[in-house]
């Protein structure tokens, strides 16, 4: 006679590792109370149920209208790594979203968050970072970050840090550095960025130099560079393999050498011949940012003297295809023309 067996396994729709979603309106306000649970597993499940139903931004404003936001920002202290992994990733699905920004700034998540750049677990670091770097995005998300005084953190971070995770704070640090820059300046940013230009890796050598750029705009930042010799390892990047390094390195040469005393460091570390080869790269911001610096060179006597050499190749770049390049070079060739 056949026997019923009765299956302890649960249907294939269902998973264990997620909370039953309630239905309609009631589903956020059911998910905030778990994620207050007491019970540790409920506290989880709601969390990875959390992660899938905010990807539809629609479902975020509602998110935070019933107090979604106050409980992550408890959740980020939680004792158990796989809440706080969990935590980090929900606020970075937040902080996509215009609404999510602002609410990092009104529930103040800013700091919590950052107290997670020192957490034992990597993806957990990892996605506070993506969620500070999302912030920092937009002006007054990047004037939070250095308003929680973050900037001198960051720089630490670049130090030991993991590839993946430096570059994360590479771009956070873009964004601050145009709101400010002398938090930057007293952390030591330009020694680090100096360093990183030798990483094998190319985007971290690329967002090194353009950070370096973005520390030299003020007058301060550009006698930093000079001072800690920036210059050489820059120049010796205009022969980089990658684009974007090549690009970034010639953009910040641009950038230094606005002073006297960065024009001549450059010319002393032989710049004008590799700048003048990529007046002809393929890439045409590369050729831009080549021909600026060219630009800024030729205002030195010496460096006029050698460009005077050039002149016929960079006039062809003024029937170049980018209506910038044609302006760089038409300004390059009146200044290296230029006859008292």
């Amino acid at each position: 006679m056949a026997k019923t067996v009765i299956s302890q396994k649960l249907p294939p729709d269902i998973d264990p590792t997620k909370a039953p979603l309630a239905y309609g309106d009631r589903a956020l306000p059911r998910l905030n109370r778990e994620l207050n649970d007491k019970e540790l597993i409920t506290r989880q499940r709601a969390l990875m149920t959390l992660c899938d139903y905010l990807h539809d931004p629609e479902h975020i404003a509602e998110a935070l209208r019933v107090g979604v936001a106050e409980s992550l920002k408890k959740l980020l202290s939680d004792k158990d790594p796989t809440v706080r992994h969990k935590t980090t990733e929900v606020l970075y699905v937040i902080a996509t979203h215009n609404k999510g920004r602002d609410a990092f700034l009104d529930y103040g998540i800013i700091v919590p968050l950052s107290k997670l750049f020192d957490d034992s677990v990597d993806l957990a670091r990892k996605n506070a970072h993506m969620a500070m770097e999302m912030m920092s995005e937009i002006p007054y998300g990047a004037a939070g970050v250095v308003e929680a005084q973050l900037v001198p953190k960051l720089v630490g971070k670049l130090r030991d840090e993991l590839n993946e995770i430096k570059e994360l704070i590479l771009d956070t640090l873009h964004f601050c550095l145009r709101v400010e820059t002398m938090h930057a300046l007293v952390a030591g940013a330009m020694e680090v960025f100096t360093e990183l230009l030798g990483h094998n890796q190319a985007m971290i050598r690329a967002k090194a130099a353009r950070d370096i750029m973005d520390l030299s705009v003020p007058l301060d930042g550009k006698n930093k560079a000079c001072e800690v010799k920036a210059l050489p390892p820059l120049v010796g990047l205009l022969k980089d393999g990658d684009t974007y390094v090549r690009s970034m390195a010639a953009g910040a040469i641009a950038t230094i050498t606005i002073t006297t005393q960065g024009k001549y460091l450059a010319l002393e570390a032989g710049a004008i011949p590799h700048l003048v080869e990529l007046v002809e790269d393929k890439n045409s911001e590369v050729r831009l940012n080549s021909l600026k610096a060219l630009t800024t060179l030729s205002e030195a006597p010496e460096g006029r003297k050698e460009l005077l050499n050039h002149v016929d190749l960079i006039r062809k770049r003024m029937e170049d295809e980018s209506e910038a390049v044609v302006k760089a070079a038409t300004i390059a060739v009146r200044v290296i023309t230029w006859k008292p």
